[in-house]
């Protein structure tokens, strides 16, 4: 029979050990997240509806970016073991140039709509931990000023061809001269795909306060607070905007884009050219020959063509169709460290990460991207140990296979 009895004080005392509270509220709310799933839910919570669901949805049904998530569940890790992996080195060469870790900070318009900090806060943390960061042609803080925010950091251009070839090669100038290193051209956006969340949310750029948004903003004051009491949105590549994000794309880009202006523009871009958007094995074959240092597989964030192909599962075929005449990088479906080890592992030469670092951003600004770093870091080490592998250069397709 059981004998029971009083627990002493000094029993109490070593369970009963509650948290310190901690003051800052940005703080406190990043202790909090442990996956980028944990960061996506603050954001949330943070940020008005059309603001969130701009971030976080894709075209149409949302296929593609299901698909593409749903392909990184189908990974299969086969590890070894007795291998010794105290010490793993996270780094890789991408262009040429060291990266601290096999991922960069992909391209993404109307940032400083997630979080006024916008894209400075981007740069910073990506020069603090040795990662490129890619400025869009849409984003909301210019060329010049993310370079003197962030004058360490590497830094790329993401460009769209534009209607007006002289806008185009304005820009190149401008990030040139700024010490941007490499040029990202994106392909797949002759028109805007119809993403219906922002159809159905009504959002403008910058956001008007209708009756909707303005019950929306009630529920999220802090926001509305920040966007209208710091500087006005300005673009890095034009001064301003009223309609919404499908009008400014069918009004600005050219929808006659060929390879014709590929080769103009690797004539006019004297640094390193990727070009973005690729999702074919033929298509990546034609833009190398035309000049393409990379190819990014991707299907932009499935927010294009919706029920595209898969960018994981493009790339074997891809890297055979190139045999190392270029470097190969994914994006699209990205959430966890070890997405990244399993594209790397089958193949790519880094990833672009974008989804991930904004929900970080909306958490928390700078610190939220931080803590989106943290996380990534920690899953690629605790995944590459579980493996058996110590360095990048080490994975191999054997280590990761879809199901």
């Amino acid at each position: 029979m059981t004998k029971r009895r009083l627990p002493r004080p000094a029993e109490l005392r070593e369970i009963l050990r509650p948290k310190p509270f901690v003051v800052d509220p940005v703080e406190r709310r990043l202790a909090g997240a442990h996956t980028i799933a944990d960061l996506r839910a603050i954001a949330r919570r943070r940020t008005p509806r059309a603001v969130f669901d701009y971030t976080d949805g894709a075209a149409e049904l949302e296929d593609s970016l299901r698909r593409a998530r749903q392909a990184f569940r189908r990974v299969e890790f086969h590890p070894n073991v007795l291998r010794g992996v105290a010490d793993v080195d996270t780094g890789t060469t991408v262009l040429g140039k060291r990266s601290a870790l096999p991922f960069a900070f992909a391209p993404t318009g109307f940032t400083r709509l997630m979080h006024h900090e916008g894209e400075r806060a981007v740069a910073h943390v990506a020069q603090r931990e040795r990662i490129p960061f890619s400025l869009s042609t849409m984003g909301t803080t210019s060329i010049e000023d993310v370079a003197a925010a962030a004058p360490e950091a590497r830094k790329w251009f993401q460009l769209y061809v534009w209607r007006d070839r002289g806008a185009g090669l304005e820009l190149m100038r401008r990030a040139h001269e700024s010490g941007y290193d490499a040029l990202l051209l994106t392909v797949d956006t002759p028109v805007a795909g119809a993403r219906m969340r922002d159809v159905r949310n009504g959002l403008t750029i910058p956001p008007a306060l209708t009756p909707r948004t303005f019950l929306d903003g009630a529920m999220h004051p802090a926001w509305w607070f920040n966007l209208l009491t710091t500087e006005p949105l300005e673009f890095a590549s034009l001064s301003a905007w009223g309609g919404t994000v499908a009008e400014l794309i069918n009004k600005l880009f050219d929808p006659t884009l060929n390879f014709d202006d590929l080769a103009w523009v690797r004539e006019n871009w004297p640094g390193k050219l990727v070009v973005k958007g690729i999702q074919n094995s033929d298509d990546a074959r034609d833009v190398v020959k035309h000049g393409a240092d990379a190819v990014v597989l991707s299907n932009h964030g499935g927010r294009q063509l919706d029920r595209a192909p898969t960018p994981l599962e493009l790339l074997p075929a891809t890297l055979d169709a190139l045999s190392g005449d270029a470097e190969v990088w994914l994006d699209t479906g990205i959430l966890s460290g070890g997405d990244i080890v399993a594209a790397i592992a089958q193949g790519a030469s880094t990833c672009l990460v974008g989804r991930a670092f904004l929900y970080g951003l909306m958490a928390g600004g700078e610190r939220g991207v931080q803590r989106c770093v943290e996380i990534l870091r920690a899953e690629i080490v605790r995944t590459m140990q579980l493996l058996g592998v110590r360095t990048i250069d080490a994975l191999r397709p054997t280590h990761a296979t879809l199901r």
